[in-house]
């Protein structure tokens, strides 16, 4: 048996390409849209791609399935359970809890393990010239190393009110599906450490069923589904915005992107006529340089690992944006975008110094100024981090709005006060500057610092919610 984990840090995603070498036959599981890392790991193994499928509907990424049966001819097996909601709007051979299917002398189980989304399965892998016993459980985002898959999701980014209750009780079910699989067999998880889609991920890529059964904390509750379900839906992250455009998209039949498109560089007269059109401007350097100098009205979302994120969090789908980076990014950004489904780039440019226009410079304030000036009335401290990050500890005085909805909440920022935001420890404080002054907020300050150089300095946090949450 061949069997490869192809990981994508920046949104903490596994797929899998699996395969019988004596019959060449192989299979990936959730793959991600850039699809081809699998094509060239299946031609250097000497495997043929001939099986394709997903644990359920994706939402934190547009999924590659369809891209790679176009380019394979590969079949595609998806769930049928769920409910007629929850039906894959295209051509596929239909998966229930029971069934069994095989990738030459591989046989993959199909486990509905509901929860994490109604239609949700997990599929169980025998490798029978070596064994008849299970010996890999493929759980996408039911059962993660170290916790289990969110079931708030679907009401808090899909507006589908009161699924998170039943999705609770869905998943405390199907945990009893886990505990009866024999405690040798391995378990892979569709994320890692860093993902939305749980709020305590481990960094391990895999787990065993019989660890997860002694360290995961929702085997903890076996006999309390009350007390799971309230520890399960509490302080979980915010989800990004663009969630629900996925959901949409990986159910529905879409236009196909089965190559990584070559962006062009704009010459400088068309950057000028596109901002002129209104078309934004995202500026993907390191927030050291775009303190040094900005064009107007542009963000600042650097491109990091977390890129991919922010910019489903704050753009728009059906409208263009440019890119400033420079051209040896630009494969790196362009794939970024694509697994989230971001094909409105109208361009990209290197450099913002031949523009014609006046730069503008960041005001950045270190730990003593604002030492200096907490708690006064002229001043109103935004953190821009995530309302359980917030919870844990603040800076005094300080207001809860999260960066990703901090658009959505303008009317509750001040035009008379000094405006300070801070984050944990820059990155998203440098976002939120650059969109407050891009909305035509005149006095805003960037503690570039944000809580690790608060902490670092031995000045203390507050524990408690004084302020109200804004989400």
């Amino acid at each position: 048996m061949f069997f490869q984990r192809i990981y994508d840090q920046t949104l903490a995603q596994a797929s899998y390409l699996i395969g019988c070498q004596k019959t060449g036959e192989s299979i990936v599981i959730d793959p991600k849209r850039d699809v081809d890392t699998y094509l060239e790991l299946a031609n250097q193994h000497g495997l043929r791609i001939t099986h394709i499928t997903e644990t359920h509907i994706h939402a934190d990424f547009l999924a590659g399935s369809r891209e790679l049966a176009a380019i394979t001819g590969a079949t595609l097996y998806l769930s049928n359970e769920g409910g007629p909601d929850w039906q894959y709007e295209f051509t596929h051979v239909g998966l229930r809890h029971g069934d069994v299917f095989g990738v030459g002398n591989l046989n993959l189980k199909v486990l509905h393990t509901p929860g994490h989304t109604p239609e949700s399965l997990s599929f169980l892998l025998t490798d029978k010239p070596a064994t008849s016993e299970p010996v890999m459980l493929f759980t996408g985002d039911f059962v993660f190393v170290g916790d289990v898959g969110r079931p708030d999701l679907l009401e808090k980014a899909a507006g589908l009110v009161g699924t998170q209750e039943l999705g609770a009780r869905q998943l405390y079910q199907s945990l009893d599906t886990f505990r009866r699989l024999p405690n040798f067999v391995q378990v892979w998880p569709g994320h890692g450490a860093g993902s939305a889609c749980g709020k305590a991920l481990g960094a391990v890529p895999s787990s065993t069923v019989g660890y997860e059964k002694i360290r995961n904390w929702a085997f903890h509750y076996e006999h309390d589904p009350e007390g799971f379900a309230q520890v399960l839906l509490a302080d979980q992250p915010e989800p990004p915005r663009y969630f629900a455009q996925m959901k949409k998209l990986n159910k529905i039949e879409r236009p196909l992107l089965t190559q990584v498109p070559i962006h062009k560089k704009l010459s400088t007269p068309q950057v000028r006529e596109a901002l002129s059109r209104g078309i934004p401007l995202i500026d993907t350097r390191s927030k050291d340089l775009f303190a040094q100098g900005f064009v107007p009205g542009s963000l600042n979302i650097q491109g990091t690992t977390s890129f991919s994120t922010w910019m489903g969090w704050l753009m728009d789908y059906d409208k263009p944006f440019m890119l400033v980076a420079d051209e040896s990014q630009m494969e790196d950004l362009t794939r970024k975008l694509m697994r989230i489904g971001l094909d409105s780039l109208y361009g990209f440019t290197d450099s913002i110094t031949n523009l014609g226009i006046n730069l503008a410079k960041s005001d950045l304030i270190d730990t003593e100024t604002v030492d200096a000036y907490v708690g006064r009335d002229e001043w109103q401290l935004i953190d821009l981090r995530g309302a359980a990050e917030y919870k844990r500890g603040h800076l005094p005085g300080a207001q809860n709005i999260f960066v990703g909805t901090l658009a959505q909440n303008l009317d509750k920022i001040s035009k008379n006060k000094r405006v300070v935001v801070y984050c944990q420890g820059g990155d998203r404080a440098t976002i939120g500057y650059s969109l407050l002054i891009a909305q035509g907020f005149t006095h805003v300050q960037n503690y570039s610092g944000s809580l690790n150089a608060w902490i670092n300095q031995g000045h203390p946090m507050v524990s408690e919610e004084l302020e109200p949450v804004i989400d």
